[in-house]
């Protein structure tokens, strides 16, 4: 099976995000976070949000990139669990029961996606707000293989 982990490539996302993810917190989409949203809201960060970020499930944060890597049943159910609670506790979700099979639709709907990408694939979400709602496209690129040379020094031990 396979998810997404949040990634920090630079310092960036702490500048563009009022709450950026940590490198490594597993990933969804987070576009629900948007879904009652008007272009009143799209504001500062919080537009930066909504264009490109992807929501990290454990901190809440945000992130401009993930990349494709394997998860276990356990991980995978813990992060149900989670997400559930969150709806609860920051969404209005009535209780774990009803908020418990939306996290499971919200994390199965990426974890479909990440199915499809070798491990170490980066992946990248845009959102634009439309008459019907919330439209989101994603990006991808392989990860790139290097030599061995790329990480040697050259040199003599002279």
């Amino acid at each position: 099976m396979k998810l997404a982990r949040t990634l920090r490539l630079d310092v960036s996302d702490d500048n563009v995000f009022e709450n950026p993810a940590p490198s490594g917190e597993w990933a969804i989409s987070g576009g629900f976070e948007f879904s009652n949203w008007t272009e009143v809201e799209l504001k500062g960060k919080a537009r930066q949000a909504f264009s490109n970020g992807w929501y990290s499930i454990e901190s809440g944060g945000r992130a401009s990139f993930v990349g494709v890597c394997d998860i276990t049943e356990t991980e995978l159910e813990q992060l149900r669990r989670t997400l559930a609670q969150t709806f609860v506790e920051q969404y209005g979700a009535p209780d774990i029961e009803a908020a418990y099979p939306v996290a499971c639709e919200e994390i199965d709907q990426m974890r479909s996606m990440c199915e499809d990408f070798e491990d170490n694939t980066l992946l990248m979400v845009s959102r634009t707000l439309t008459e019907l709602g919330v439209e989101e496209t994603y990006r991808s690129r392989a990860p790139q293989d290097a030599s061995l040379e790329a990480f040697a020094v050259h040199g003599s031990v002279e």
